[in-house]
């Protein structure tokens, strides 16, 4: 068996270093996809666990964004449509069922005046669904013109996407603000507001305002993961079958061309 490798790969160098190439690439993307499912559990499992702790209170504060991280939060206080800024390119976090093409919209960022503090909260009140026909017709969204009290997750940020550009915030009069990405320095420079060193995503509460909160779990798309890397480990097996099977056919081809010049003298 031994020396049937050897020959296999003393006579086949080039098919050698190249078999060993796909068999290293789909060994290595393999290994990284299922790191990647792994830490995406491990996230979950966190977010779950700070999710069972204690309750904060926005209006209790101040809280860092390490306290406060992950876990539940309450915030009374009214909102302040006017400065709101629509995220733009975010698709619909859990698409409904039998579709297969996530449908893209906005996430609506609104910031909150909290009820007894000079403070402001950022909240992700939820995703609606753009208009295709035109971008900036928003979608209609009931806001609120009181004292509310909401629930959340915190979270540093709403999630980033690709963004072309200096990705400073675009300047509006009199329109609302459309933006591919959201930065809470930013926002504190341009009202000259204190705010507080995080965002609240809403949990969804029964309210009909036309925005969407069922909010994907952090686990989701750990299938695709697997998925991937069972696609990546099976190239590299389909590698190494083939560079075995070639080896040996050739071998095989060439035992039968020399017996057959044996034969012959």
């Amino acid at each position: 068996m031994n020396s049937l490798f050897t020959a296999l790969i003393a006579k086949r160098i080039v098919a050698t270093v190249s078999a060993l190439l796909v068999i290293a690439i789909g060994c290595v993307a393999g290994i990284w996809q299922l790191g990647r499912a792994e830490t995406k559990i491990a996230l979950a499992a966190n977010l779950q666990a700070r999710q069972q702790m204690p309750i904060l209170s926005a209006n209790q504060g101040p809280w860092t964004l390490g306290e406060a991280s992950e876990r539940r939060m309450i915030a009374r206080g009214q909102y302040i449509p006017e400065a709101a800024v629509w995220l733009d390119n975010r698709p619909r976090p859990i698409p409904p069922a039998g579709s297969t093409n996530a449908q893209s919209g906005f996430y609506l960022m609104m910031p909150m005046k909290l009820e007894g503090k000079d403070l402001v909260l950022w909240v992700n009140r939820g995703w609606a669904p753009r208009n295709n026909e035109n971008r900036e017709t928003l979608p209609p969204v009931q806001t609120p013109n009181k004292v509310i009290s909401i629930e959340g997750i915190v979270f540093a940020h709403p999630g980033k996407v690709y963004e072309l550009g200096s990705g400073k915030p675009t300047a509006y009069e009199g329109k609302p603000r459309i933006e591919q990405n959201f930065d809470l320095t930013i926002e504190e420079m341009v009202h000259g507001w204190s705010q507080a060193p995080f965002i609240l995503r809403e949990l969804e509460v029964g309210v009909d305002d036309g925005l969407l909160r069922d909010w994907a779990p952090l686990t989701n798309g750990v299938d695709r993961h697997y998925a991937y890397a069972f696609q990546w480990f099976a190239l590299a097996f389909a590698g190494f079958i083939f560079w075995l099977l070639s080896g040996l056919r050739e071998i095989k081809r060439q035992n039968s061309g020399n017996r057959y010049r044996g034969d012959q003298e």
